[in-house]
């Protein structure tokens, strides 16, 4: 619900079409760019020169919890972060993500009704992940509890629309030790052709086409993992025919080969995450733009993975892990640049920032990680 509140530091914060239930949140910055990106921006966030800005999910709802987004800069050269004010009136906006244009943030608001601010419903319980269409014209949310994923138009001023369509994962039934599907990531193929849903529940990631004008999706293709892998994340290489595959709950990964034409997925063998013998649940890859590396955040291990990559991404070859700095890194970012990865730590509050080595892919630590109730995912600017 709106909280009320002036807007601050140059910022304001509206409601585009109402609060009700069921959706991914939406927070609109009607500024010609998001704070950071000019001098005048800049100073609106309350940075230094040069510095960038960094959005920071938490669970309000959680004990010690935040406010609502945070918003924060962070030094593109140090990885210093510094300063700290929430956006409130968006519960628990546990992923962040941007308009192509840079002009609106969106965020689900990961409730078990539901509800949030600003939105019309996604039509679904718990959303816990949301991407935007390379077009910029359709925002894609997957709703964990209820194992569905849907499709809301995008306007010019960036609000949302009426939902279009709304595809619940009634089928293969749900995999071991589950109760029913999970969906729990939605993301554009590196083609544009095609919608890809991963369903930790049904252990499935299920291929859509998207109509774009109609904002309808048809599914084309599934692929299974293995009984009890609970996929939870794909991210795809930068040459756009192989994708990693996270399994949250038999703490594995997997190389995936993609086939742009048909928008068939295709999982490969089991690897390992990199953790010992306690208890693991890999949460999130990272490729870099080069696609010679790619990183793992392991909660449980509480560390980052890191893989020499294939040429052509069709190979993974685990190089060894190191800390996360963190209690229970649930989701890692690149800056725009590559030159940063930024671990949002959920147990311990914290986000801790590490220098990305070019040459090898080493990672280190850039200063003392940056406090911030329940942080669960960051995303830098």
């Amino acid at each position: 619900m709106g909280s009320g509140r002036e807007p601050e530091r140059g910022w304001s914060r509206r409601r585009l079409v109402g609060a009700v239930t069921g959706a991914a949140a939406a927070t609109a910055v009607p500024a010609p760019a998001l704070p950071g990106t000019s001098p005048a921006g800049r100073a609106a966030a309350g940075g230094p020169r040069g510095a960038r800005p960094l959005w920071i999910g938490t669970y309000t709802s959680a004990e010690g919890g935040g406010t609502g987004l945070g918003r924060a800069v962070y030094d593109p050269v140090t990885g210093a972060v510094t300063g700290r004010s929430p956006l409130t009136g968006v519960a628990d906006p546990s992923y962040p993500a941007v308009h192509p244009d840079g002009r609106t943030l969106y965020a689900v608001d990961e409730r078990a009704n539901g509800a949030v601010t600003a939105v019309r419903p996604a039509g679904g319980a718990g959303p816990c992940h949301l991407s935007v269409h390379p077009g910029g014209r359709r925002l894609l949310s997957a709703n964990h509890t209820s194992g569905s994923v849907a499709v809301h138009p995008v306007d010019g001023s960036g609000a949302l629309g009426e939902r279009t369509d709304l595809v619940t994962h009634s089928s293969p039934p749900p995999g071991p030790g589950q109760r029913g599907p999970h969906a729990h990531q939605i993301v554009t193929s590196p083609d544009g052709g095609h919608v890809l849903a991963v369903d930790l529940g049904t252990d499935t990631v299920y291929t859509y086409r998207l109509d774009v004008r109609a904002g309808k999706l048809t599914e084309v293709s599934r692929a299974r993992t293995r009984p009890g892998a609970g996929p939870r994340h794909l991210t795809f290489h930068p040459g756009g025919r192989y994708a990693c595959l996270a399994n949250e709950v038999d703490d594995t990964v997997a190389v995936c080969a993609y086939d742009p034409a048909t928008g068939r997925l295709t999982a490969g063998d089991p690897q390992p995450s990199g953790s010992d013998a306690g208890t693991n649940c890999p949460a999130q890859f990272l490729v870099t733009a080069d696609g010679r590396f790619a990183f793992l955040a392991n909660r449980g291990h509480n560390s980052l993975a890191r893989y020499a990559v294939g040429a052509d991404g069709s190979r993974l070859a685990l190089l060894g892990t190191m800390p996360a700095q963190g209690d229970f890194p649930r989701q890692i970012a690149f800056s725009p640049d590559g030159a940063l990865l930024f671990a949002a730590n959920q147990r311990s509050g914290t986000v801790s920032v590490f220098h990305v080595g070019r040459a090898d892919g080493t990672l280190r630590l850039a200063g003392e990680p940056f406090a911030s109730p329940v942080a669960v995912c960051a995303l830098p600017l």
